[in-house]
């Protein structure tokens, strides 16, 4: 018999059984849908309704943290003058680190993927969405506390929205910009928010292009000790 003290604040685990056939056929959807997906960088200017990004944010916001803390900020922009004033802030830095802060063996591998500090991604999308990490939460008692595990599960949350903008049929980028700090002073965030990600979305332009890469095959990327 379970005690009810150790139970206390618990609800019943929502869980349905599948049959093994239609769990095979929904893992193999599934990974063909993201076996597709692709980052690019251009994008179309075509709308995208502000209620497929409520949704992707939902979704990422499904995300395991640690001791539940959530510790993310999806911050979504369309207006089209700070999306302007994000791009300048990020040209800037990037410029920056293309000509004098990027080490050459990070350069060699950017070679190959076309990139540079022009970064159009940020006005062409209709959405830019900035993730920030919180460090910080407010205890119970009033006193400010540190969050735990923010960095896996903010980057958990990621995944999750990058996988949900790809199941709607819509495209998006990683990016970096480098330093970060212009996003939380633009977007007026406070100190112990910290940028981890830009990540423009949208439709894809018509004349989109990818780099010529493959994924590595999974053999290349687990062990097994069946």
């Amino acid at each position: 018999m379970v005690d009810e003290a150790e139970t206390s604040g618990f609800i019943d685990l929502e869980f349905v059984e599948l049959p093994e056939e239609d769990m095979n056929k929904q893992a193999m959807s599934f990974f063909n849908s993201m076996n597709k997906r692709r980052t690019t960088r251009h994008f179309s200017e075509r709308n995208v309704p502000r209620k497929l990004i409520e949704y992707a944010i939902k979704t990422a916001g499904t995300a395991p943290s640690g001791a539940h803390l959530q510790p993310w900020t999806f911050v979504a922009i369309s207006n089209k003058d700070l999306k302007n004033k994000i791009r300048q802030a990020a040209e800037d830095e990037e410029r920056k680190t293309y000509s004098d802060r990027m080490p050459e063996s990070w350069a060699e591998l950017l070679r190959p993927l076309g990139t540079d500090y022009v970064k159009e991604h940020i006005t062409d999308a209709p959405w830019i969405i900035v993730v920030f990490r919180q460090t910080k939460r407010i205890r119970d008692n009033g006193e400010v506390g540190p969050t735990y595990y923010s960095q896996e599960s903010c980057g958990i949350a990621i995944g999750l929205f990058i996988a949900a903008i790809q199941n709607m049929g819509l495209a998006t980028l990683t990016h970096t910009p480098s330093p970060m700090k212009f996003l939380r002073n633009l977007l007026g965030r406070p100190e112990h928010e910290h940028a981890m990600l830009l990540m423009p979305v949208g439709y894809p332009s018509d004349d989109a292009k990818v780099p010529d890469i493959a994924r590595k095959d999974i053999n290349e990327i687990s062990e097994w000790f069946d």
